[in-house]
């Protein structure tokens, strides 16, 4: 079996070759067949050629020219990715490269054998250590308010570390829409209303640096898609 990963970047010139280095050498180290990919959301910085410059084995790189959004490049990447399950995380590396095996093993030896496992800190001890505390605060509340007002039912939505087995990852983003934030929240809809089992797995930060997300702007942008996101995918899912 393989596994394919996921890295959406954008702009990420600072980072990306140390994040390539360490995710191919983990890889090659722990896994017989895989492939990465760097979905790039329309960089100006270069970033996708620093990483076809490397040449690592297995890796190559998607997207764009014109910016859209990190749900956009997330969606590219798993939609171009080929593996029995379709990892995505983020260029920070914000969860290490070990949740990578660990929710790899989660899929393959659960009892339920889920389609869908979504990385949660929430259900992780130590899942939000080193969070200030207003972010630590909106996190929480966004996730309340996201089951009030559009039904979501897990613990997490908005972590960045999440994998789909590759028809649900097919089936899912190939109705996905979202290009900002939201888009988490989107994919978790369509993968309920498609009947694909979820499984969620604990996961905590190890390499925090600053958010690109403005905590209270975005979200209150976020939630005002909410409802129409879940509208939608209610409407569409439908005519399924």
């Amino acid at each position: 079996m393989q596994i394919s990963v996921v890295i959406p970047m954008y702009n990420e010139n600072k980072i990306i070759e140390d994040t390539a280095r360490q995710l191919s050498a983990y890889m090659e180290e722990n896994f017989e067949s895989y492939e990465i990919l760097f979905s790039d959301d329309g960089s100006s910085d270069g970033c996708g050629d620093t990483v076809r410059s490397l040449q690592l084995p297995s890796v190559r790189v998607v997207g764009y020219e014109k910016n859209q959004g990190k749900g956009c490049a997330v969606r590219t990447g798993m939609l171009e990715a080929t593996g029995d399950l379709v990892l995505f995380t983020d260029a920070d590396l914000a969860y290490g490269v070990e949740v990578i095996g660990a929710m790899w093993d989660f899929y393959l030896s659960s009892g339920a054998h889920p389609d869908v496992v979504i990385g949660s800190r929430a259900i992780h001890p130590d899942g939000y250590a080193g969070y200030t505390p207003l972010r630590k605060l909106m996190s929480k509340v966004y996730v309340r308010v996201l089951g009030l007002v559009g039904g979501f039912r897990l613990t997490d939505s908005q972590c960045g570390c999440k994998a789909f087995s590759q028809k649900a990852a097919k089936d899912v983003f190939s109705r996905c829409e979202v290009n900002g934030f939201s888009f988490d929240f989107e994919a978790i809809l369509w993968t309920e209303r498609l009947g694909f089992r979820i499984g969620e797995f604990p996961v905590r930060i190890v390499n925090h640096r600053e958010s690109k997300i403005h905590v209270l702007r975005d979200s209150v942008r976020m939630l005002r898609s909410v409802r129409k996101i879940r509208n939608r995918v209610r409407k569409q899912s439908e005519s399924i």
